[in-house]
């Protein structure tokens, strides 16, 4: 009696198990249906993770850029040095408006633009003969606002700033000093890129802004 009680007991577990498996194998399939889970065949795909793309320029020899803080500057080298176990390739930049030569790591270009096309510096050209901005804030804070337009590189808000602080005068009375010097450093760095785009004299460059901006009357009485 007691064997056939165990046999019983065996058979039962045994049956269990196999409704068990059955069951899981049912909603496995169901699964496979709903493509929760992947078959046995099917592999699961794989995505592959697509790269940033790098802002790596090639910048060549004799190419004019522009540093922002600095303004245009012509490649006069592109060299090699061993610091460390690292090998760093960098440009040397000549800024010769300041007198100046930079050197910048290739893999710091984010630093560096291309020099302005034909199409901005007419858009340029047309910023320079609208009306100036007429702030009412404070000159100190005014100032600083002009100074990092002129720093940060971008070609129309340097246009800006020469608009916004031009007179139509040269008389030193109607200017103070500080507005005078960021005047003309932003004039000077404007005027050095039309030089490099339009590759013509920087006489030509000085009638073309000096027109643009009204300044013609002041040129020719001081004739």
């Amino acid at each position: 009696m007691l064997r056939k009680k165990k046999n019983k007991k065996v058979k039962k577990t045994k049956n269990l198990k196999k409704l068990k498996n059955l069951k899981l194998k049912s909603n496995i399939k169901v699964l496979e249906k709903k493509n929760l889970v992947p078959g046995q065949d099917e592999k699961p795909e794989i995505k592959k993770i697509k790269k940033q793309p790098t802002e790596k320029r090639v910048y060549n020899l004799k190419d004019f850029v522009v540093y922002p803080k600095h303004g245009v500057g012509k490649i006069t080298s592109i060299e090699k040095a061993t610091i460390g176990d690292i090998d760093i390739q960098f440009y040397k930049i000549l800024v010769e408006k300041e007198k100046l030569t930079l050197t910048v790591p290739i893999n710091q270009q984010s630093k560096l633009r291309p020099i302005a096309t034909i199409n901005q510096i007419n858009k340029c050209v047309s910023i320079l003969k609208t009306k100036p901005k007429i702030k009412r804030t404070m000159w100190s804070r005014r100032a600083q606002e002009y100074d990092q337009k002129i720093n940060s590189g971008k070609i129309y808000e340097l246009a800006e700033v020469v608009k916004d602080l031009n007179k139509n005068t040269d008389i030193i009375a109607d200017q103070s000093y500080s507005e005078r010097q960021l005047f003309e450093k932003a004039y000077e760095r404007l005027k050095s890129e039309f030089e490099a785009v339009l590759k013509v004299s920087p006489e030509e460059v000085q009638k073309k802004m000096d027109k643009a901006l009204g300044r013609t009357k002041i040129s020719e009485q001081m004739e």
